[in-house]
């Protein structure tokens, strides 16, 4: 029983495995790289395995297509947009530069067409599409995504349009990128629009009777074992950009090459470190999202209890050699007396491994409990008086 709303509910799980011999000690890799700037990461865990100037600010291209794909797809999990909504190209957008899927004003496509366009075929003309269907001009979608750049932590990037087209003052960093990347991971859909590698007869008989020829601007999803995205960038003043992602064996890293001097070249070191990640690493998963990972007490509420519902997946990263003993700590951090809403934070999971902290992440409310009515918390009572008497 929980005698105190901030008492720390201790659940440790011991695994018979061999011994901790250690947590991941960043940058123990040493590229020579000629990209500007570039980073490693462990998607599951956020742990940064290699750097290189990873908050210095850069332009990022096409790379901003990231952000307007996790926008549509939250747009898409709230229901206020669906796979199916036919949209109708505006003047604007049919007339953006650059690279695009060569709509023409008046066209209609619809939602999933211009997600397609924008993952595969980084279409500029696709995104200021689906900005303007989402919030009803590409203003107020670009306000969304600063929005959504702040509360995902990107403290370097500010964005100016949707698609990524060069002009001053549009900016972000390796680091910013790798946040918004993992966040787009969220999605597993848009790895099946990520590894499209060629499509001769896109939007056939939508826009044209021959349709389109779509390529896919990221040649890792062809020859890279693993690779499911993300999204390549190029203009002249942000260089070759690619946010590269690949999943082996249950283990997944972000490899970030920002303002490279050409394609071939951030290819090749988004490759290189993907390579040192998997030769090195492996991921062991702890608990899914959505994972009840606990009950506890409510007091003066509708409901009695309520779940612990783990807000994220949680891991631990690993070198390879290496096997761990790990404690899992659910600890309270707020309120338990109702009202309490569904979603609403309660605690933490914490995660040690021979005594340092390897992982944490919220611990969530599972349903709404209103604060329970005099009359009710009277019936209580003089119920458990009744057990007690028995």
């Amino acid at each position: 029983m929980i005698k105190s709303k901030h008492l720390s509910i201790v659940l440790i799980i011991v695994m018979l495995l061999a011994a901790f011999s250690g947590l991941i000690s960043a940058q123990e890799a040493d590229f020579d790289f000629k990209a500007k700037s570039a980073l490693l990461a462990d998607a599951t865990t956020e742990k940064i395995l290699f750097e290189k100037d990873m908050h210095e600010t850069v332009y990022p291209a096409s790379i901003t297509k990231i952000m307007t794909l996790i926008l549509s797809m939250e747009a898409l999990e709230k229901g206020k947009i669906q796979m199916e909504d036919e949209v109708v190209v505006s003047e604007r957008a049919a007339s953006m530069g650059g690279s695009q899927i060569f709509l023409s004003q008046g066209d209609v496509v619809t939602v999933e067409d211009l997600l397609i366009g924008i993952a595969v075929g980084s279409g500029n003309d696709a995104s200021v599409a689906i900005a303007e269907h989402i919030s009803g001009s590409l203003e107020g979608f670009v306000d969304m995504m600063n929005q959504r750049a702040a509360e995902l932590g990107m403290e370097n990037t500010r964005f100016l349009n949707a698609c990524g087209l060069h002009v001053e003052g549009h900016h972000t960093t390796a680091y910013d990128v790798f946040l918004m990347s993992r966040a787009l991971l969220q999605y597993p859909q848009v790895h099946e629009w990520f590894t499209i590698w060629m499509d001769e007869e896109f939007l056939k008989g939508k826009i044209s009777e021959e349709g389109v020829f779509l390529s896919n601007t990221n040649r890792m999803v062809r020859y890279y074992s693993g690779c499911d995205g993300l999204k390549t960038g190029y203009t002249s003043p942000a260089g070759h950009c690619i946010a590269a992602t690949a999943e082996r064996d249950s283990t997944r890293f972000i490899a970030i090459i920002m303002n490279g001097p050409d394609s071939k070249s951030r290819f090749a070191e988004a490759q290189q470190l993907l390579d040192y990640a998997f030769a090195n690493y492996k991921t062991v998963h702890i608990a899914e999202k959505n994972e009840a990972m606990g009950r506890v007490q409510v007091e003066k509420g509708t409901e009695t209890t309520v779940n612990l519902l783990l807000a994220d997946h949680v891991g631990i990263l690993l070198k390879k050699s290496d096997e761990i003993d790990f404690d899992k700590e659910i600890k309270i951090t707020h309120s338990l007396e109702a009202p309490i809403e569904k979603g609403e934070k309660l605690g933490e999971l914490i995660v040690t491994g021979n005594g340092e902290e390897a992982g944490r992440e919220d611990l969530l409310a599972d349903k709404d409990t209103a604060r329970a009515s005099f009359f009710q918390l009277f019936q209580r009572i003089i119920s458990k008086w009744v057990q007690f008497g028995r």
